[in-house]
């Protein structure tokens, strides 16, 4: 699990991020979809990244540093996990609607530049509110990311806000409507900043890729 997380810096451009070489998770998707709520759920922390009810906040790179160590119930850290740190990075959101298109097109080249130039980025999620069919801008950014060979899994947030049979039909009728583009989907989590839900499986998710850098 990660045991320590901190802010490191804002950045306006993938050129400023910082150098330390540490594998970096980042997240991004429409705005208000909930990024930074995930965030700070994953490092139990309320307060780590800012939140906001108003869309749009988010306008530079978000650094924050994380360590891995053992949950509560562990005497000592496994061998898998134990000393490891990375970065996770909050990117502005895309599609907010009363943005300036000068403003849209800045964000836009900020998230391109991240995306394509930061090598030590080892998957970018994708977040999704389950509450809403397909979107023609997440299937236009998921399709840019695949042409452009770019890591990324898809988080579907919110799943507190339907229950579970309605979340379940969401979820499977967003999957086969990217079957029809896609020959096979990638890594998808369901997750609820409020009730935690997958907060645990993403974290595993996090923790084995940075372990297997090491190998």
């Amino acid at each position: 699990m990660i045991t320590n997380a901190k802010y490191i810096i804002s950045s306006q451009d993938v050129k400023d991020c910082p150098q330390s070489g540490l594998p970096e998770y980042a997240f991004i998707g429409r705005s208000n979809v909930g990024k930074s709520s995930l965030i700070n759920m994953l490092c139990h922390n309320p307060k780590l990244a800012k939140t906001s009810q108003k869309p749009g906040k988010t306008l530079l790179i978000n650094h924050f540093k994380i360590e891995f160590g053992p949950s509560s119930a562990e005497a000592a850290p496994p061998a898998s996990t134990g000393g490891r740190s990375g970065h996770l990075v909050d990117l502005p959101g895309y599609g907010y609607a009363q943005a300036g298109q000068k403003q849209r097109e800045a964000l836009k080249r900020m998230i391109e530049r991240y995306c394509l130039l930061r090598e030590q980025l080892v998957c970018l999620f994708v977040l999704i509110d389950c509450r809403h069919e397909a979107q023609k801008i997440d299937l236009e950014f998921m399709a840019w990311l695949g042409e452009n060979g770019v890591p990324f899994a898809i988080v579907f947030t919110k799943g507190d806000k339907l229950g579970r049979v309605r979340l379940e039909e969401n979820i499977e009728a967003y999957k086969k409507r990217l079957l029809e583009e896609w020959e096979e989907l990638p890594p998808i989590f369901v997750t609820s900043s409020e009730t935690k839900l997958g907060g645990d499986e993403l974290t595993a998710y996090i923790e084995s890729l940075t372990a297997s850098l090491k190998e």
